[in-house]
């Protein structure tokens, strides 16, 4: 039986680190999490190199935060590769530039000083127990650096919410292999061993919360120039996941853990036990989900697998209202 994700809405904000790799569904997120500050006070975004090369990533980036009027927030540049496999990009499905469907330049302002994996070392390390929470929207590569050169910043962490991993419907960049995993399975695995309390928000879930033509016209509807850009990212990202899974919508994945943290009421899932798989082969990158619990182990994540789909974009909407 599922239980719910969480018991009660958030009262006090989240002190909130987004590491991200933009990429058209991080952008939609990004923007999602500036129009909800009562629930979320963004300390920093840090970029990965992952949906494309880390300078596009970072762009896109300070893109979202000049869209999203929150220039504020510092924006830190991190590492440009795995930790020990091959890069892979996902240009055929985030084009060249890493945004679909929207125009992207040079933004007005730009990176913070320092790189991202020191930020966070700094950050955690100073952070009172338990009080800071990381949005993981792309390869884990910072954070499995981060805890890496100063194993203690797990302190600091309160948990994190990884938007990555596949089980009852196999993959996106393999037959087993979702894309944030297979980019850097050795990272998500350095995080997983750490002890972090981690939630999955998997494909199990993402694919379920989709787009249609009547929620693009209910996005559409709020006729500002941020629900402008956004359905023009949604309604071209999603073709290619319509047409090569056969499914009547595209999703928003990354977008879907900053609902998660607004909304987690919208969500439930399960505490199971998960591995991730680091062997090279056919399997690379395959987050093992213990669903039935076959293998006596105790739970180390909180694997989401349903989520109220209309209760997603109704959120969204509401918020992109907010923005200019």
């Amino acid at each position: 039986m599922s239980i719910l994700s969480q018991g009660a809405e958030q009262v006090a904000p989240i002190d909130l680190i987004i590491d991200t790799d933009p990429g058209a569904d991080d952008v939609v997120a990004l923007l999602l999490a500036m129009a909800s500050p009562e629930e979320l006070n963004i300390r920093a975004i840090t970029t990965v190199a992952g949906n494309v090369r880390l300078e596009k990533t970072s762009r896109n980036a300070r893109l979202a935060r000049e869209w999203g009027g929150r220039e504020d927030i510092a924006v830190y540049a991190g590492a440009t590769r795995p930790l020990l496999r091959t890069p892979v990009y996902a240009a055929d499905i985030h084009g060249e530039e890493g945004l679909p469907g929207v125009a992207v330049y040079e933004p007005n302002q730009g990176l913070a000083k320092g790189c991202a994996v020191e930020y966070l070392v700094e950050t955690l390390s100073n952070a009172k127990p338990q009080s800071i929470t990381l949005a993981m929207l792309g390869p884990q590569t910072n954070l499995a650096l981060a805890l890496i050169q100063a194993p203690k910043i797990v302190r600091g962490i309160k948990q994190v919410i990884v938007m990555g991993g596949a089980h009852f419907n196999g993959g996106n960049i393999t037959p087993v292999a979702e894309f944030n995993l297979f980019a850097d399975p050795e990272a998500a695995e350095a995080v997983l061993s750490s002890g972090v309390k981690l939630t999955y928000l998997p494909l199990d879930v993402t694919h379920k919360v989709l787009t249609s033509d009547a929620r693009l016209r209910q996005l559409a509807t709020v006729d500002n120039q941020a629900s402008k850009r956004v359905v023009g990212i949604l309604d071209a990202y999603g073709r290619p996941d319509m047409q090569r899974y056969g499914i009547p919508g595209g999703p928003v994945h990354d977008a879907s853990v900053i609902a998660y943290l607004i909304r987690p009421a919208l969500f439930s899932g399960r505490q199971i036990y998960m591995q991730v798989d680091s062997r090279k082969g056919l399997t690379y990158g395959q987050t093992i989900a213990d669903w039935h619990g076959v293998l006596g182990q105790p739970a180390n994540v909180l694997w989401i697998d349903s989520a109220d789909a209309q209760g997603f974009f109704d959120l969204l909407s509401a918020r992109l209202a907010r923005l200019k």
